[in-house]
């Protein structure tokens, strides 16, 4: 670990649950599909969650109350008064303050019992790998294109699975990726949208409480997948209108030429992200004009032997 990380250590190191953990976790250990043996997985497990903001809240605090054993927070920013509309994880006196810092206490006030180690950095290309390879399952908290392919591509590069999640104004998108297991975030998204296409929340803003619906469900996920259990979002994207309060699902299969998970990938370490993601000029796009298409244009193509992939 860095020097830019910090662990505050309280989880008990017995081998069962203690006399307050079992009080604790009562409702769940009536739950046959958790029970003690998914009680215990979840203290054993170790989690990172990357972004400590509106995503970050709600998955940090509900793994936290969950029982998870180890989970890690990884940010960069100080509190700001534009992050309480939707950031639960604050309070108003906390402005000013880094948010790493910040969660660590509050996580702790919800449980003691856990471990919380602390990234106070900026996930690079540098550091991903080495601060990713010491956690079972990532949460993926980020609000950035750049941030969410370097997520990808280095889970994918280490074999550690991870749950997606986005949120814009009324909308929000989740999924899991498990590179072992299906497919990556390159292949439902192989390239990212060229600048101006999408704002970020700064720029179109986003309902406050959304964070905590899509947040809730990547903490879902990530609590199914420890305790091994029920049906994962894997090759599964599921889309959240809250103003019309809609779900529908769209499917996605591995992409056999994905330049990251398929069998001969074409990137094997990782790259410059903000380059990847800030270069307009994608000849891909450009020349085949991939946002629209008609249906002669669709069935030549095809025809010709050509991989189209539409997402609706």
């Amino acid at each position: 670990m860095s020097e830019n990380t910090t662990i505050y250590s309280n989880k008990s190191v017995m081998n069962g649950l203690s006399e307050k953990e079992t009080e604790r976790y009562a409702r769940h250990l009536v739950i046959p599909e958790v029970g003690e043996q998914g009680q215990l997985k979840l203290k054993e497990a170790k989690v990172l969650v990357i972004g400590a903001g509106g995503l970050g809240s709600p998955i940090s605090m509900y793994l936290a109350a969950a029982g998870v054993g180890t989970i890690g927070i990884l940010d960069f920013d100080n509190l700001s008064y534009t992050n309480l509309q939707r950031q639960i994880l604050y309070s108003t006196n906390d402005v000013g303050h880094l948010k790493t810092e910040l969660a660590a206490q509050r996580l702790n006030e919800i449980n003691p019992n856990i471990d919380i180690v602390v990234h106070n950095v900026r996930l690079t290309s540098e550091n991903a790998r080495e601060i990713i390879r010491h956690y079972d399952v990532i949460a993926d908290g980020t609000d950035n294109f750049p941030s969410r392919y370097l997520v990808n591509d280095a889970c994918v590069i280490l074999g550690k699975p991870f749950v997606y999640g986005s949120i814009l104004r009324f909308d929000g998108q989740v999924s899991f990726f498990d590179p072992q297991n299906g497919p990556c975030y390159r292949c439902l998204y192989p390239e990212p949208p060229a600048q101006g296409d999408t704002p970020n929340c700064a720029d179109g803003g986003v309902l406050g409480v959304l964070p905590g619906i899509i947040g809730s469900l990547q903490a879902n996920e990530v609590i199914k997948y420890i305790i091994g259990k029920g049906e994962l979002l894997t090759g599964r994207l599921l889309l959240i209108d809250a103003l019309n309060m809609k779900f529908r699902e769209v499917k996605f299969a591995k992409d056999e030429a994905c330049p990251v998970c398929s069998n001969d990938p074409l990137i094997t370490e990782l790259i410059d992200y903000e380059l990847f993601c800030n270069n307009n000029k994608n000849d891909k796009m450009t020349d085949h004009n991939e946002m629209e298409i008609t249906v002669e244009e669709y069935k030549k193509r095809i025809d010709a032997g050509e991989n189209i992939f539409f997402l609706m």
